[in-house]
């Protein structure tokens, strides 16, 4: 009886420390998660706001040489609205590669090989996972980089998952061409979080 007792009272007092210890792991868990999701978004948005400032760059060189028109807008830089997973948009950048050392978004260093009419080519967007195992959860759709192989040919890659959302906005009145970006992140469960930085192309007004 008394052994009874003793247990009774253990599993009174240990309960709640059971009970509390499993909150904090699974509390351990998320944040976990969130800063490895704010980790890849911040990687995702270092990329995507290089290319933005890349847009347009002409080198010196073709500068004096070229007969090609000055760099518009619409020539160097495209968003194309809600075409992409759960209607987030894609972005396709267009540049010259300079004397130096250049990478494209999947960090191939940018050659004339790496060239279409003499201009580099990275593009961002998000699209369906592929290959997921059946009866596996799906956590948001993947970040693809688009960039040109040593042929000139265009060739995606997958960069990250766990995309829930991608836009971009051309920020109207602003000096110079300034985008905000919106990278929204899921762990696919009970984690959502959304990122956002502005960029300005550096060679295009």
């Amino acid at each position: 009886m008394e052994y009874l007792v003793a247990l009774t009272l253990s599993l009174i007092l240990v309960a709640p420390l059971i009970k509390n210890s499993g909150e904090f792991i699974t509390k351990q868990i998320e944040l976990e998660k969130s800063h490895s999701l704010a980790a890849e978004a911040d990687r995702a948005l270092e990329l995507i706001g290089r290319a933005i400032r890349m847009a347009g760059y002409r080198n010196a060189q073709s500068l004096i040489s070229s007969t090609r028109k000055e760099a518009t807008l619409s020539d160097f830089i495209q968003v194309q609205k809600s075409n992409g997973y759960r209607g987030s948009d894609s972005l396709m950048v267009k540049h010259e590669i300079s004397q130096g050392i250049d990478f494209d978004c999947i960090g191939n260093t940018l050659s004339k090989e790496r060239t279409k009419n003499q201009l580099a080519q990275q593009g961002f967007l998000v699209d369906r996972q592929s290959l997921i195992p059946k009866g596996m959860r799906v956590n948001g759709g993947s970040l693809v980089c688009q960039s040109l192989d040593r042929q000139g040919r265009l060739q995606n890659t997958t960069l990250m998952n766990g995309i829930n959302h991608l836009s971009f906005e051309l920020l109207e009145g602003s000096a110079g061409k300034v985008y905000r970006v919106k990278l929204e992140m899921t762990d696919g469960v009970s984690i959502h979080r959304e990122f956002e930085r502005t960029f300005a192309t550096r060679n295009l007004l």
